[in-house]
């Protein structure tokens, strides 16, 4: 994989802010549903999405720094030496026909078994170094040698999922049924302070690897009410009443996203007042609610000529409008 801030168009000192945006930028230019005939730009993407992984943890972006990891995340060769162990190191042929361990065989070390002239076994000299291995494996010389560990294997890609939400159901935290890539149904709670735009991570809900699944990630689309809006973690409605409810008052039922409760209007109400509910609003991340303000509407009959009966000769003298200089 290729160098990872090169991937995501970023320096090496960029901060963590600049990689999120650079990430976001790319993944929104290159995501799979936006390139369907474009298999290239879905590469990409899986790429973008691994530099991203990489660099987005702290301990993976330092070790990365620091040359212990490759730009998989894998570690890199020990002690330095490339993959081969040659050309000086350990298992490389040496001037004289000697093998094993940097070139030697076993008579180079003559005399350290205690007795002169004994032959020494490799496989116990390194094996304090490297660990035991199974017999076959040698360095050479009939020795017992040691075998490398294989680096972890890379996970899979994340997923990227958008899940439109109702907005009822975004403010009651009502949970959510998807469909992921492989067909599985979960069903998810929303969390606390849920916002449009909100990114949830499931693990393991990626796809597939050698070393494991990457995740899902799941970004929150809040669905437009026909009559409720959102105010912050308030809902807010227009509430329509009759003159006869303004001026008589009554007991009205009205929609919340909890269901319609009965609400009483004050005699004498007037068109734009606002009635505040609590608790009736969004969720807050601390687990409180925000509540629901419903604004009074007056609405006249289609005919009004009866009322015009009733009203005639009456006039009201007051001015709605002084408070604007009119």
């Amino acid at each position: 994989m290729a160098d990872p801030y090169s991937t995501l168009g970023v320096s090496r000192s960029a901060s963590e802010a600049d990689i999120k945006s650079a990430y976001r930028k790319l993944a929104k230019e290159l995501h799979p549903d936006r390139n369907k005939d474009n298999p290239q730009a879905a590469d990409r993407f899986g790429k973008v999405t691994q530099a991203y992984d990489l660099l987005s943890d702290k301990d993976k972006r330092a070790r990365f720094d620091r040359g212990e990891i490759d730009a998989d995340g894998n570690p890199t060769s020990p002690f330095g030496m490339g993959g081969g162990y040659g050309g000086g190191g350990f298992g490389g042929a040496r001037p004289g026909g000697r093998s094993g361990a940097g070139g030697y065989s076993s008579r180079d070390f003559q005399g350290f078994g205690g007795g002169g002239g004994e032959e020494v076994d490799l496989g116990d000299l390194f094996e304090g170094l490297f660990g035991r291995s199974a017999p076959g494996n040698g360095m050479g010389g009939g020795s017992r040698g040691f075998r490398r560990q294989p680096p972890p294997s890379q996970k899979g890609a994340d997923v990227r999922y958008k899940l439109a939400v109702p907005f009822v159901d975004a403010a009651t935290r009502a949970k959510q049924r998807i469909t992921l890539s492989d067909g599985k149904t979960i069903d998810l709670s929303l969390p606390a302070g849920v916002e449009d735009g909100t990114t949830m991570r499931l693990k393991g809900k990626g796809q597939k690897g050698p070393g494991g699944n990457g995740d899902g990630i799941v970004v929150i689309d809040i669905q437009p009410h026909p009559f409720f809006t959102r105010d912050g973690d308030d809902v807010r409605v227009e509430l329509p009443i009759t003159l006869d409810e303004a001026i008589n008052g009554a007991k009205v039922k009205v929609p919340t996203v909890d269901g319609p409760v009965m609400l009483t209007i004050g005699a004498g109400s007037s068109g734009g007042k606002t009635l505040r509910m609590k608790g009736k609003g969004f969720s807050r991340k601390d687990g409180s609610r925000g509540d629901q303000l419903l604004m009074l509407e007056i609405h006249l009959p289609d005919d009004v000529t009866e009322l015009k009966d009733k009203l005639d000769g009456w006039r009201d003298t007051a001015n709605p409008r002084s408070h604007m200089g009119l």
